[in-house]
């Protein structure tokens, strides 16, 4: 594993995108709307769903990284307009 790959639930998880936190859930909201997981890692921990509460709130809103399994990694780039 590299900082670019983590191991969740046995299964290899990739590095997507690095985004402040409201435009990370955006983006978790689209690829969901795809099929495709998602899982956001704060300074705090893995965040696997967001309740909207803790959101508005202000909770921690400053850069996260956001994941999805390596089988969904091409998927996932193509539909947030990454390149290849």
């Amino acid at each position: 594993m590299t900082e670019d790959t983590v191991t969740l639930g046995g299964n290899t998880w990739c590095l997507l995108e690095t985004q402040t936190r409201v435009i990370a859930e955006s983006f978790r909201r689209l690829l969901d709307s795809e099929g495709i997981p998602s899982v956001l890692r704060t300074p705090f921990g893995w965040v696997m769903g967001t309740n909207v509460i803790e959101v508005e709130t202000g909770n921690y809103q400053g850069d996260v990284t956001i994941f999805v399994p390596e089988v969904f990694l091409e998927d996932a780039k193509e539909l947030l307009g990454e390149p290849e």
